[in-house]
């Protein structure tokens, strides 16, 4: 909370508080002041309902108004020169304020991840280090390789990124169909190291694609990136402790590169799954995925047929339901669906001049997005084995869920009962990813769209043909069916100690690695984003991934200070992580057999999510552990990594 070099503009400040989040500022107004009855009745907010960000907090109109005033009286005095009272809440108190933020109790695990996250104390930050001819490889550019890549530039250690698009951004810059958005808070779903004024609460695609732009140019990255460049395949070498990796260029030439260690940041929706339809060949019109969406098309006045209901053709129909002639979605299975009044909703300026100016006020609100989409759902995702409705929900607060989202499609779609019945899902909420309602039942609705429940059979020249048999015509068929998310690496191939398969001991669709990051047999290997680190109950995987870089990035400084050829995932502690995992999964939700999800492989085995709390998962990667690891003493020099 260190003060500004010159005072606040006290008239600025009146006007925006008027937009301020009052739980968020009365805990600005408790630590500036030091004032315990901040901390009291009537001066403590209700509790969030649904997943909004409840800015009124519940308070009376005159609570409010008072909050207000102290607050800006506060700013006003520290920002000439008065301390903050209480810059750094001791641990008891810390968790007080917490809870009393949110307006409902906060595990005590929770206070040390928000110590370090909202700045109380300084996170561990690495120190430059002499790298000599150590040197790191990333394939991909995305959010996962950015954030390694950042942490790199800190330690000095060269690094190169390989990336095959001509741009970076991963699915923010693939995926460009219309509607295409974040379906986490703009607040939370970005960088805690680069802050941003978001226009929106929940980032379009285009601005969330030039965010990334901008981070990559703030931090320097592109000088060390490769573009345009497929990674076929990486083998390790046990006597010389580095890598070769093998990638084409966009004109086919083949070149190799050398390093110490490999970090894999290619993300988990990088591989569109296309379906295995007859006659998907013959459509005379275009047909592609989402993720492939070709440029310049123009579906005015046009039949489209979208097949799938998922994440991606919930945003895609209502963005083109109001152009299109005829728009036939094709549903397998219907999706939970949440309420969300901010999801196009602008930022006012006002919040933006209280994110820049008024200390610790985004910290605040940030941890405030982050329990309410991170973690706070997750005790209700455990099966409770003594449950008498198992068929609908998990629990009695799952059924409350249930009940809630019900009534919110049945509002809805009240006036069209024929609806309610196709959108109605049997399976628990959560089973499958939740979505926000981004106009989906609005668009469902309009006269020129129509959703059926059959699947698909075959696609002809000319349309589509249902499994009852029903022709569809159509100009455009857009395939909204997910990607290969099970499917880690592939076409990669990934050679270790021994010359050892990756994909012969993961097989085709049953990864795992220990915290999702590291396997035995492949020294010096780290994934971002690895099996079983999908926050299935919700959030932002920034949260996770800067985990995961820190985890990462801290083993490798140890690497360059102690001299370390060789950091290697012993197989007890991978062992151990695998069956936690597995017997924590069989508790939860998305082993329930009611419905079908990308999260789990052929076998039903889940793969890509975390059965543990975001918080849980920062603790556990925060401070890598050598027990983990078999260590080799460096005995090889070899160049930066270079063609």
């Amino acid at each position: 909370m260190t003060n500004p070099e010159y005072p606040i503009d006290e008239a600025r400040l009146k006007e925006a508080v008027q937009a301020a989040n009052l739980p968020s500022l009365t805990m600005v107004l408790f630590q500036l002041t030091g004032d315990e009855r901040w901390l009291e009745d009537p001066y403590r907010p209700a509790r969030s309902r649904g997943l909004g960000p409840n800015d009124a907090g519940g308070f009376a109109p005159e609570i409010a108004e008072e909050i207000r005033s102290c607050a800006v009286s506060a700013v006003v005095a520290w920002s000439r020169g008065v301390p903050a009272a209480m810059p750094n809440p001791g641990p008891e108190l810390l968790r007080e304020m917490l809870t009393i933020c949110m307006g409902e109790e906060i595990p005590a695990e929770y206070e040390r991840v928000m110590r370090e996250e909202m700045g109380f104390v300084p996170a561990p930050k690495p120190r430059p280090v002499q790298a000599g001819d150590f040197s790191v490889l990333i394939v991909g550019a995305g959010i996962s390789g950015m954030i390694a890549a950042v942490r790199l530039r800190e330690l000095d250690i060269p690094f190169v990124i390989l990336e095959r698009n001509p741009e970076v951004g991963g699915v923010w810059l693939t995926n460009t169909y219309p509607g295409a958005g974040v379906d986490t808070p703009s607040y939370l779903y970005s960088f805690s190291f680069f802050q941003r004024n978001w226009s929106t609460h929940f980032g379009k695609r285009d601005e969330m694609a030039g965010y990334l732009a901008d981070a990559a140019d703030h931090f320097d990255l592109r000088r060390d990136i490769v573009f345009g460049t497929d990674v076929e395949s990486a083998a390790y070498d046990e006597t010389a402790q580095r890598w070769t990796v093998t990638a084409r260029d966009h004109d086919g030439t083949v070149r190799e590169y050398s390093a110490n260690v490999v970090i894999s940041a290619v993300g988990l929706f990088n591989k569109p799954k296309l379906p295995d339809i007859p006659g998907i060949d013959t459509f005379r019109g275009p047909i592609f995925h989402t993720a492939e969406w070709p440029d310049g098309l123009d579906v005015t006045g046009k039949k489209i047929v979208v097949v799938g209901t998922g994440a991606s053709a919930m945003q895609v129909v209502p963005a083109i339901a109001d152009k299109v002639g005829q728009l036939t979605v094709f549903q397998r299975s219907p999706q939970w669906i949440g309420p969300s009044e901010e999801y196009f909703a602008p930022v006012p300026e006002d919040v933006h001049w209280l994110m820049e100016h008024v200390p610790n006020y985004h910290a605040w609100y940030r941890f405030r997005l982050a329990w309410v989409f991170n973690d706070r759902v997750h005790a209700t995702l455990q099966i409770d084995p003594g449950w008498e409705h198992p068929d609908r929900s998990l629990n009695a607060v799952n059924d409350g869920h249930r009940r809630y989202f019900t009534r919110y499609l049945t509002e809805q779609l009240a006036d069209r009962p024929d609806l309610i019945e196709k959108c109605l899902p049997k399976y628990p909420p959560f089973g499958k990813r939740m979505l926000l309602d981004n106009g989906w039942f609005a668009a469902l609705k309009k006269d020129n769209v129509e959703l059926i429940t059959a699947g698909v059979s075959r696609i002809t020249e000319t349309g589509v043909i249902s499994s009852a048999g029903r022709e569809v015509d159509a100009d455009v068929v857009v395939l909204s069916t997910g990607f290969e998310t099970s499917r880690y690496l592939q076409p990669m191939e990934v050679f270790g100690r021994g010359g050892k398969s990756l994909r012969d001991i993961w097989g085709d669709d049953d990864a795992t690695a220990y915290l999702g990051i590291t396997v035995p047999d492949f020294p010096n290997l780290f994934f971002m984003y690895g099996p079983n680190t999908n926050s299935g109950a919700g959030g932002s995987y920034f949260f996770i991934g800067e985990s995961q870089g820190r985890y990462i990035i801290e083993v490798i400084e140890r690497m360059v200070r102690e001299g370390l050829g060789a950091v290697e995932c012993r197989p007890e502690p991978h062992d151990r992580w695998v069956r936690e995992v597995d017997a924590a999964h069989a508790r939860m939700v998305w082993s329930h057999p009611g419905m079908s999800t990308y999260y789990r492989n052929s076998q039903g085995r889940v793969v890509t999510n975390s059965p543990y709390r975001v918080v849980d998962y920062w603790l556990m990667t925060h401070d890598p552990d050598p027990v983990d690891f078999v260590i080799e003493r460096a005995t090889a020099s070899v160049a930066p990594p270079s063609e």
